[in-house]
């Protein structure tokens, strides 16, 4: 049984499955499913659709370049069935998968990383932008009983320069506010 490579989007076609389009000059071209045969026509380049193999390969999201995928090429050369050599080859293939996994595992952590700092700086420097948002005012019986200074010496300097009624006005209810909070 042999397995296919999507000629788009470079993922696995079975026997059975997929879209076989042979273009006149006798090139044959796989396709796994309808949507990468029609971004085929539409002359789409894999390379910059962001959702295809090729794409991830080039903007360093996948491994690119790793021994274990020497594996995979495909061999037309047939060869002369030997019981050890058929055995050795399965136990060969899972080591090999084990190893490109462990491999793909270690690349993803790399990259993850290196977001994790982007992102923890990027949250810092929003921190700092928006700290008045994230620091609490100290709640106590004090600090509601009286305004702060810089407030209570700008209310003293209006009321002497203002006249008698608005300087009733300018008064800071204390009292009053205390009744409402404890209700």
């Amino acid at each position: 049984m042999r397995l296919e490579k999507c000629w788009f989007c470079s993922s696995t076609v079975y026997p059975g499955h997929g879209i076989t389009f042979v273009r006149n000059d006798c090139t044959v071209f796989n396709f796994c499913r309808s949507k990468c045969h029609k971004n085929f026509k539409m002359k789409r380049n894999p390379r910059k659709v962001a959702w295809t193999k090729s794409y991830r390969k080039l903007a360093g999201k996948e491994l690119a370049k790793d021994t274990t995928f020497e594996m995979e090429k495909q061999r037309n050369r047939p060869v002369k069935y030997d019981r050890q050599l058929a055995q050795k080859t399965i136990k060969a293939m899972e080591k090999i998968t084990e190893v490109r996994q462990k491999r793909q595992d270690r690349f993803h952590e790399a990259r993850m990383k290196k977001a994790k700092v982007q992102q923890t700086a990027q949250e810092k420097a929003e921190l700092e932008k928006d700290i008045n948002l994230v620091r609490e005012t100290p709640y106590t019986e004090e600090h509601t009983e009286q305004a702060p200074k810089e407030v209570q010496a700008l209310v003293k300097q209006v009321q002497k320069n203002a006249p008698k009624k608005q300087r009733e006005k300018l008064k800071i209810p204390v009292e009053k506010g205390r009744q409402r909070m404890r209700e």
